[in-house]
């Protein structure tokens, strides 16, 4: 029979609370975690953050305060930059690409629970993969659900809370956010608001 660990990573119904081990590793990163928001920038502060991440480029860089579940279920690329209070909340595993710039007070959720009300009260969770690619921006204040794969070359607008993909080449806002127009090649070298 499958440990809940090993359907968390199976993308099944588990129960968290029910894992000894999902639980131990738990609290050891949440101790990391903690640490890491304590201490100032230097040498000490870039290791603790490569020992919490499951994988990060050379230029990985996140400000305080950095919150994750169990961070060994993050890969991140090079040139990563993440402002002040970012939550990832990585059962499901959370993929950043390379040059991945995002704002702050923002969230990466790829856990869930059960719509039904007795199942959830039951502790049952699930937790769906986020990918992000290469040479993105994230506004301040974005949130995203479990499942959802944003493409590369992408910005997405301050606020946004995204729920379903968002394909390559784009802008992207709202409420659920969506594709409000693709990046232009005019573009690439200028200073212009995304607004327009």
């Amino acid at each position: 029979m499958a440990t809940e660990k090993e359907k968390m990573l199976a993308c099944q119904v588990y129960i968290p609370g029910q894992d000894e081990e999902l639980m131990a590793e738990l609290a050891i990163c949440k101790t990391k975690c903690l640490r890491f928001n304590q201490l100032t920038a230097g040498a000490e502060k870039k290791e603790l953050l490569k020992e919490i991440l499951g994988q990060c480029g050379e230029h990985c860089h996140i400000e305080p305060n950095f919150w994750c579940d169990y961070g060994w279920n993050i890969r991140v690329g090079e040139n990563f930059y993440a402002n002040h209070n970012l939550t990832v909340l990585d059962a499901g595993g959370v993929t950043f690409g390379d040059n991945v710039f995002i704002g702050p007070d923002c969230g990466f959720y790829t856990s869930g629970h059960p719509i039904d009300a007795e199942r959830r009260n039951a502790g049952l969770e699930y937790a769906y993969p986020i990918t992000v690619g290469d040479n993105v921006w994230i506004g301040g204040g974005v949130r995203v659900a479990p499942g959802v794969s944003i493409g590369s070359n992408v910005v997405i607008g301050t606020g946004s809370v995204i729920v379903k993909d968002i394909p390559d080449n784009c802008v992207a806002v709202g409420n659920p956010c969506r594709v409000i127009r693709q990046i232009t090649e005019d573009e690439k070298n200028s200073d212009l608001n995304w607004k327009k």
